[in-house]
């Protein structure tokens, strides 16, 4: 099945001007061509099209990261044909790993002896990592369901409505029962107390989220270790709680040392972590770690010896690159605790720059929170005339991709923009970016109050249209309100 939408076009061929110095015929969009070509007509072809992507810099609807320094960029490229599984053939490669994961491990807290070496694995980015962890947990309550003669057909995880899709794509592919607690308008975090309230006998185990995508905001996991003790002891049940920390696990160690999320807490028993997001490297990489070696099952881990040695695997792919491993072992060595910490402190404090400026603007509300995740998210105050997808829309103008979303249950009614800041962010970005806002808020203040009227009930000339339509057709008005108006003053002039 291919997941596709691309259109079919009246015109099925790909033509390029350049290319043409070496090949003039044209080559279909969608079938193989039958002949070969050149291979300068092959990458300014595909150039060509790539320069309509947007500037990775300035998508900031990403947590990604986008920029890493050029040793680490030569290192990925060096490395970049080999297959990470291929232990055997690679062993070095297999050595920065295992680095990585005691690493990791400890900068999180596990409770590992002197020698004693961590459990975890690299991943795919944290969709494995969290899909990983999830049947650990799974297979566990199982097996402890199995041994006590009780039904184990019914499993069950608890976690908020705030929630990575990544989790509801575990929860459907592994069949698991997914429950999650709503979110409510001025509280858009999984509340501690009504997810313990969730828990039963069938929970494998509780997720809370240390980094929310919607608001960057910090779960208690800490409240939520406890309440859960006191729940365990009660009913005899041993509920285990899952911290999703794809972007908040390397940015609390580094700016809220003293904050309890982690493997300080008894009921944490797994861990996830993007190493591409704030872990600093490019796009493919992620991060699980276990508490101790019980809380990973023997039997998910399969041993092979046909690449050449007895190995054990646990991921849900195979083959994979092993650039991202050695590009995240570059940036904990080259960094260290205090390079983190200082480009932790920078996002932070380039942050508080964006949030400070929008608030001077007089036209937003500040939904984040200062700590947690580097990022601003606000809605309008007054969205009567023009709404939150109406200003991301506009902005893309001035190249600035910012996502406008609404919230998950039960706080559909509020919209956000949200704006991420990452390592390659800087104040002067963020100082332009809200002088582009007021920009923007300007010339939407601008458009006739017609127009606005059919922005408010999603209609245009009495016909219904989608939110994507709507944007379309106020960006469509707006051009043309500005050309009539140069027009106009062209007239006077003369």
């Amino acid at each position: 099945m291919v997941l596709s939408k691309t259109a079919l076009t009246s015109d099925d061929s790909i033509h390029s001007t350049f290319a043409s110095r070496y090949v003039r015929n044209s080559i279909p969009r969608f079938e193989m061509p039958k002949n070969s070509i050149p291979k300068e007509a092959a990458y300014q072809i595909i150039n060509d099209e790539l320069k309509f992507d947007g500037n990775p810099r300035l998508n900031l609807a990403s947590f990604v990261t986008t920029w890493m320094e050029p040793e680490c960029d030569k290192l990925m490229m060096e490395s970049i044909n080999k297959n990470n599984v291929e232990m055997e053939q690679y062993p070095v490669t297999t050595d920065l790993q295992n680095r990585c994961v005691n690493m990791i491990a400890r900068l999180f807290n596990a409770p590992l002896g002197d020698g004693e070496a961590a459990i975890g694995v690299g991943t795919v980015g944290s969709s494995e990592a969290v899909m990983l962890a999830g049947l650990a947990f799974k297979r566990l309550w199982q097996n402890k369901r199995k041994a006590q003669g009780l039904p184990y057909d019914k499993p069950n995880i608890v976690t908020g409505a705030n929630i990575q899709v990544c989790l509801e794509k575990f929860a459907r592919y592994f069949e698991v029962e997914l429950k999650e607690v709503k979110l409510r308008e001025g509280y858009y975090v999984m509340d501690p107390e009504k997810a313990v309230e969730m828990v039963d006998e069938n929970t494998i185990c509780v997720v809370a989220i240390l980094g929310s995508t919607l608001t960057g905001e910090f779960e208690d996991v800490k409240l939520l270790n406890d309440l859960l003790v006191e729940k365990n002891k009660k009913t005899g049940w041993d509920t285990p709680i899952h911290v999703d920390a794809a972007s908040g696990g390397f940015i609390a160690p580094f700016l809220y040392p003293e904050l309890e999320w982690d493997f300080r807490l008894p009921l944490v028993k797994s861990i996830n972590v993007s190493g591409h997001k704030y872990g600093l490297v490019y796009a493919g990489i992620g991060w699980v770690v276990w508490r101790t070696k019980t809380d990973l099952p023997d039997e998910l881990i399969f041993n092979i010896n046909y690449l050449g040695a007895d190995q054990p695997t646990f991921t849900l792919n195979f083959s994979k690159g092993s650039s991202q491993v050695i590009a995240q072992y570059y940036q904990l060595i080259r960094l260290g605790f205090e390079g983190y910490r200082n480009v932790m402190d920078t996002c932070h404090e380039n942050m508080m720059v964006l949030k400070q400026g929008l608030e001077k603007t007089g036209r937003f509300n500040i939904i984040s929170k200062e700590n947690g995740v580097p990022l601003v998210a606000f809605s309008l105050k007054d969205s009567s005339l023009h709404n939150e997808f109406e200003v991301a829309e506009m902005l893309r103008r001035f190249g600035w991709i910012i996502p406008a979303y609404k919230m998950p249950a039960d706080a559909e009614h509020v919209t956000v923009l949200r704006v991420v800041i990452r390592d390659d962010f800087s104040r002067n970005l963020a100082e332009r970016l809200v002088s582009d806002f007021d920009k923007v808020l300007h010339e939407l203040d601008m458009l006739p109050s017609g127009i606005h009227a059919n922005m408010a009930n999603g209609t245009v000339n009495g016909v219904k249209k989608t939110a994507e339509e709507m944007q379309r057709e106020v960006t469509s008005y707006w051009k043309k309100f500005v050309e009539n108006k140069k027009t106009n003053k062209n007239t006077i002039t003369k």
